[in-house]
């Protein structure tokens, strides 16, 4: 038994050690530097001015867009899969009662409404679907 002890002690030092030895220093060899000189022999111009952001923005700049299908009917759960699926992440559910209840387990509730609408937004836009207890109506 008081090897055991023993070799679990050491093992939890060699952990702790070897997790103390990963660097936060954001200066090390690793690190990329990421000063620049200015070497054109023309003036530097001030990046931080508005004339100077001329830029357009790309395709990646822009919000990933797709299709939210309509959730309503269907149970939280289904519902909940078929959201993300589609790319939205980013959900909440509500209780359509007013009682402001949790829904422990989804597959019990079926939404009775959702927000947005179904159609084209962000997929990072916050979706809510509002649902019921199976045994209840909307």
């Amino acid at each position: 038994m008081r090897t055991r002890t023993t070799a679990a002690a050491l093992i939890a030092t060699a952990l702790l050690v070897l997790t103390a030895c990963e660097s936060t220093d954001d200066t090390g060899p690793t690190k990329p530097d990421t000063t620049a000189e200015h070497t054109s022999g023309q003036p530097k111009q001030d990046t931080d001015s508005p004339e100077a952001d001329t830029e357009t923005p790309t395709e990646d700049d822009k919000a990933d867009t797709a299709k939210l299908p309509n959730l309503v009917g269907k149970d939280l759960q289904a519902a909940q899969d078929e959201a993300q699926a589609a790319g939205f992440y980013v959900l909440d559910d509500q209780d359509a009662s007013g009682q402001n209840r949790l829904q422990i387990l989804d597959r019990n509730w079926t939404v009775c409404n959702q927000d947005p609408a179904p159609g084209t937004h962000p997929t990072d836009t916050l979706v809510t679907l509002f649902a019921v207890k199976d045994d209840e109506s909307c």
